[in-house]
């Protein structure tokens, strides 16, 4: 099995984020658990972001479970090992990958649910709601002042004609509704292409570093990460965005930009974080990892690992079965 070294690459100009193959070694394939073992601990040991930042003790993390790799057991069972070992970073962008399993950390369970999709579908979007994959849309609040826009993802296809026709539809509002919650994150051009479509001139959204040596923190400089103002519709009105703990990723990245915005308030809860840039490779035996290489700060010099605390806290009524108390909190707040 071969093994392959990936590097991230941090385009700042465009705030493009990808992985770049740069080189791959001779065959070193080997099925030895404590090999395999030895190596994955090693390499986030080495390249992992936030040991620092959340005061883990990766040597006594190591100690704990090289103790649980046993003579004789069998992929699965030290598959577990081992992915267990990865959960205690506590970081949804790390992961182990298996034919048979995938290790994977709930960042969502952090805190609840902070939406309810079919409430907001049936009676804010409703029957007449705009489908422009992956957006739906539609005005909100009883009127025609208040546009709302909900989006789950970021699949990498939006483009900036789509766009354009959404905000369009609603340039004489007195402000739109964006909504986050639940949205998991994905493409970071998406990401980009966004916000720069709610902006009145280039800025600077927030900085970022990269691990870069072997040390905990032994990163890069931070760099600034700016954005400039779309060609087309730029919509610079009042803007709330409503987040969660299923808000991650690309969707924190989307929360860290827009907020560093003089017209955008966020709502909600508090994100569930996901604020470095996976990376990885490939195990000995074939599995593959993935881990936070990257490290990104605010415009205020906050680092929101952990999840962006909202400017308003505003809570769902488990309850409700026909309102939203976020979304109608952002209207009243629009119409004030």
């Amino acid at each position: 099995m071969k093994k392959i070294i990936y590097i991230l690459t941090i385009c700042c100009s465009t705030v493009l984020f990808s992985c770049e193959r740069i080189f791959i070694e001779k065959n070193q394939q080997t099925n030895d658990n404590v090999e395999n073992f030895e190596y994955l601990w090693k390499q986030c040991d080495e390249k992992y972001s936030f040991f620092e930042y959340n005061n883990i003790d990766w040597n006594a993390i190591h100690d704990t479970y090289r103790a649980q790799i046993k003579d004789g057991m069998s992929d699965e069972e030290c598959f577990i090992v081992m992915g267990n070992m990865l959960n205690e970073l506590k970081d949804g962008h790390v992961n182990l990958i298996s034919n048979f399993n995938t290790s994977d950390y709930h960042f969502d369970w952090k805190g609840p649910q902070n939406i309810d999709p079919r409430i907001v579908y049936q009676y804010y979007i409703g029957q007449d709601g705009y489908l422009n994959s992956p957006f739906q849309h539609n005005f909100v609040g009883g009127g025609t002042d208040v546009g709302y826009i909900i989006f789950s993802s970021f699949p990498g296809t939006m483009t900036d004609d789509q766009i354009d026709h959404m905000l369009n539809r609603y340039k004489d509002t007195k402000g739109i509704i964006i909504d986050v919650r639940q949205n998991g994150g994905g493409a970071a051009t998406d990401m980009t292409r966004l916000v720069s479509h709610f902006m009145g001139s280039k800025s600077v959204v927030y900085k970022t570093r990269i691990k870069e040596g072997k040390g905990h923190n032994d990163f890069s400089s931070l760099e600034d990460i700016s954005i400039e103002p779309s060609g087309g519709t730029n919509y610079t009105k009042k803007i709330y965005l409503l987040t969660d703990r299923g808000t991650f990723s690309s969707g924190s990245f989307f929360t860290t930009a827009m907020r560093s915005l003089p017209h955008v308030t966020v709502m909600g809860d508090t994100t569930g974080g996901g604020m470095g840039l996976p990376n990885g490779g490939q195990l000995p035996n074939g599995w593959t990892y993935r881990f936070s290489v990257t490290q990104t700060w605010d415009m205020d010099g906050n680092l929101y690992e952990n999840g962006i605390p909202p400017d308003v806290v505003q809570l769902i009524d488990p309850a409700a079965t026909t309102t939203d108390a976020v979304i109608d909190a952002a209207i009243a707040a629009i119409r004030l």
